[in-house]
């Protein structure tokens, strides 16, 4: 715990500017390229594309983000272990360089035939997959080492990390969707490819910020620099994860199908084994467990939202080229630039949310963190049910306004703002100390399944369809289940508070 300097950054530990400046680069690469993702897999292949179906790039983009969020498991128990979330961290920023590099390389016009573009790309984002799991768990956990558990500005400082998520969210449509719409595909991912290395580069330069948090295990405590060997380390994994993940693109497609299948159950049960048994081996006490149990079934729960929220990529982004009014005079918005809409309303209104919660602290009148989750989930389908009225309009054949977008973009914030960084705020004061990134990871999962769920949500409303024999859209099919899930959670957050024992 750094004791200095300790409200150096508006009133927060000084780490955590530092901590807010990489991750804006990290979601400024992120993000330009999931605003690109579905409209360059379904443009022609004239424009440089690969001219997918519509359901077959939403299916992909699912994996790819669903995968994203599962492998911090992974980066999360090798932190806790073995490497520290500093050299984690490290690893996963060079290793998602690499990958956008790649996506940049197989998007560009290089006359190399269309099946090799297509493995460098899937290769690019297998990189970036891993990457993230390295990044994505450790980079939270450091935020919340920087505090007590008990901390008060604990939720307050997670808002302020999310303004900086945020910041690079927003700017990065802008200037990737910008640039791979209407200048070339490779150029937006190779913006993004910058971004990453600009956020790493920026970690190092303020690593003395942070004192000795994130060091490897067993590290002397006044030690707060990486070693050359940790240096030689995280060289020779970056090299192997880029290695294995190409051997698995180009290999992966000779080994039989059954031999598939039998290896993915077997890698998926000695996960879970492992898995489990992290979590008995560095868990004691009943009040641990019980803790333990509330991050499970917020989990459940952030499953549902994400697969609403994340419709921001597949539905909403299709929605936003192909049925909203997007001129202005001569010049056309592009419609990857509807992406940021979210961003910018995170980072008005997350300050407010902060003070908000704050000042209801201090007059007793903080929601417990069950019932935060309860009103995201409520805003979430409001949002929604805005969305099925102007797709009813859109129907007709008309554009509608960006004002529809905007107003659903705006209710889904402030679900987001009552819920994600009170999640990542939540899993760092509940888990037990030794399993905070593996407990991390395992919250990421569920931003894994809400990924994949979104992508098929649209499959899914058509079966639905089908089935009742009445049309239904996917935007009132997701604003019904989400109106669900809210219900029961808020029922739940009294005994939910209970097994928090004790922790706010």
């Amino acid at each position: 715990m750094i004791k200095d300097k300790d409200k150096a950054f508006f009133g927060h530990p000084i780490g955590l500017s530092s901590l807010f400046a990489t991750e804006m680069w990290e979601r400024f690469s992120y993000y330009g390229m999931r605003a690109l993702l579905v409209l360059f897999l379904t443009a022609t292949f004239a424009s440089g594309g690969f001219q997918m179906e519509e359901l077959d790039a939403f299916t992909v983009y699912g994996i790819f983000t669903g995968l994203v969020y599962l492998t911090p498991i992974i980066g999360g128990v090798l932190a806790d272990k073995v490497l520290g979330q500093r050299k984690t961290i490290y690893i996963g920023g060079l290793t998602m360089a690499v990958g956008q590099f790649l996506l940049s390389y197989s998007s560009t016009p290089t006359g190399i035939d269309t099946e090799l573009r297509q493995q460098l790309f899937y290769a690019g984002l297998g990189v970036l997959i891993f990457g993230n799991g390295f990044f994505k768990p450790n980079i939270s956990t450091m935020v919340g080492e920087l505090y007590d558990n008990n901390d008060p500005r604990k939720d307050s400082g997670f808002t302020i990390f999310y303004m900086g998520i945020n910041l690079g969210a927003f700017f990065s449509p802008l200037v990737a969707g910008k640039l791979g719409e209407q200048v070339a595909w490779h150029y937006g991912f190779l913006s993004a490819a910058i971004g990453m290395l600009v956020g790493t580069i920026w970690f190092f330069a303020r690593s003395h910020t942070l004192g000795n948090i994130g060091m490897p295990p067993k590290v002397k405590e006044l030690r707060n620099r990486l070693a050359i060997k940790d240096w030689i380390h995280i060289m020779l994994i970056t090299a192997g994860l880029v290695g294995i993940i190409f051997g698995f693109i180009f290999g992966w497609g000779e080994v039989p199908s059954d031999t598939q299948s039998w290896i993915i159950r077997i890698v998926a049960a000695l996960g879970i084994g492992y898995l489990v048994t992290s979590i008995v081996r560095g868990t004691s006490g009943k009040n641990e467990w019980s803790r333990i149990g509330v991050i499970v079934v917020l989990a459940l729960f952030n499953i549902f939202f994400w697969a609403g929220f994340e419709q921001a990529g597949t539905t909403f982004n299709v929605f936003a080229r192909d049925n909203t009014q997007r001129l202005i005079g001569n010049w056309e918005i592009p419609a990857s630039w509807f992406q940021g809409i979210n961003a910018i309303f995170i980072v008005g209104f997350a300050p407010l949310f902060s003070i908000l919660w704050m000042k209801l602290d201090k007059k007793g009148l903080n929601p417990n963190t069950p019932m935060k989750f309860g009103w995201g989930l409520t805003l979430l389908s409001i949002g929604f049910v805005i969305m099925a009225f102007g797709n009813s309009i859109a129907e007709t054949g008309k554009l509608i306004s960006p004002l529809w977008l905007i107003m659903v973009y705006m209710l889904h914030t402030f679900g987001e703002l009552c819920l994600s960084p009170i999640g990542l705020s939540m899993v760092t004061k509940l888990s037990p100390p030794k399993l905070v990134s593996t407990m991390m990871g395992i919250w990421m999962g569920s931003f894994a399944a809400g990924n994949f769920i979104a992508s098929q949500m649209k499959a899914i409303s058509i079966n639905v369809e089908e089935a009742l024999g009445r049309d239904i859209s996917v935007f009132w099919f997701i604003a019904i289940q989400t109106a669900i899930a809210a219900a029961i959670l808020m029922m739940l957050s009294p005994w939910l508070k209970k097994m928090m024992k004790g922790i706010k």
